[in-house]
């Protein structure tokens, strides 16, 4: 995958429809909207879901983004990943042995994994991970449980690994320029691009904007940085 693809990451969440309006057509109708506001990835992210609907979903969304040339990525299910045609899977620490999903996937299909330290940083990238996402940087609603981590260990991370890195958990287009000089190569968001209703495309735009402030800084810069800031 491109590091470009790794810019701005939105997460979907039905929630965020209204109850009469929870469809697939509706879903991709919010995804044309973050895209068209500068998403450079989406993840369907559907936690509630069985595999079959899941891929089922991707099949609606993939018509959107594939036009748009942004990839799909197919949040914790492999096997829905693998029947719907999205361009690549993500899993989380509990999701599964990372190696075992690459080999699953196959070459040309993206793998992205959640993690949290720099040793899982670094297994991760071993196993074949394409792109690591780390969090939560900031509080969040969407994951109730989600252990926060610190700038320092983002800048680690970043330092540590040759993949991209994504910053997620409670990031908007306020809080994302904080993140300058940890090395990031993008962030992901749920609410701050979904919650948006008809705005989508306009709070995907702010959220972009900050995104790239967050990510123009060097890596190198950015460790000892991190480091000054933490003590």
């Amino acid at each position: 995958m491109r590091r470009d693809d790794c810019l701005l990451c939105a997460v979907t969440d039905r929630a965020w429809l209204a109850t009469e309006d929870k469809t697939n057509d509706k879903l991709a109708t919010q995804v044309a909207r973050a895209i068209a506001g500068g998403a450079t990835m989406i993840q369907l992210r559907e936690k509630s879901l069985a595999p079959e609907k899941i891929a089922e979903a991707a099949r609606v969304l993939l018509a959107v983004t594939k036009s748009a040339g942004v990839p799909l990525i197919v949040n914790d299910s492999l096997e829905a990943a693998l029947a719907s045609g999205a361009d690549g899977l993500h899993i989380g620490q509990g999701d599964g042995d990372p190696s075992r999903a690459r080999a699953a996937l196959g070459e040309g299909k993206t793998l992205g994994v959640s993690v949290r330290t720099v040793a899982q940083a670094l297994a991760a990238e071993r196993a074949g991970a394409d792109y690591l996402g780390v969090g939560a940087m900031f509080p969040t609603a969407s994951k109730d449980d989600a252990l926060p981590v610190d700038r320092l260990e983002l800048a680690e991370i970043c330092s540590a690994v040759r993949i991209p890195v994504i910053a997620i958990g409670g990031i908007d287009a306020l809080n994302a320029p904080s993140l300058a000089g940890t090395g990031i190569t993008g962030v992901a968001a749920i609410s701050a691009v979904f919650s948006r209703g008809e705005n989508i495309e306009s709070a995907t735009r702010e959220l972009r904007q900050a995104s790239e402030i967050a990510v123009a800084r060097e890596s190198a810069v950015a460790l000892e940085r991190a480091r000054t800031d933490a003590r």
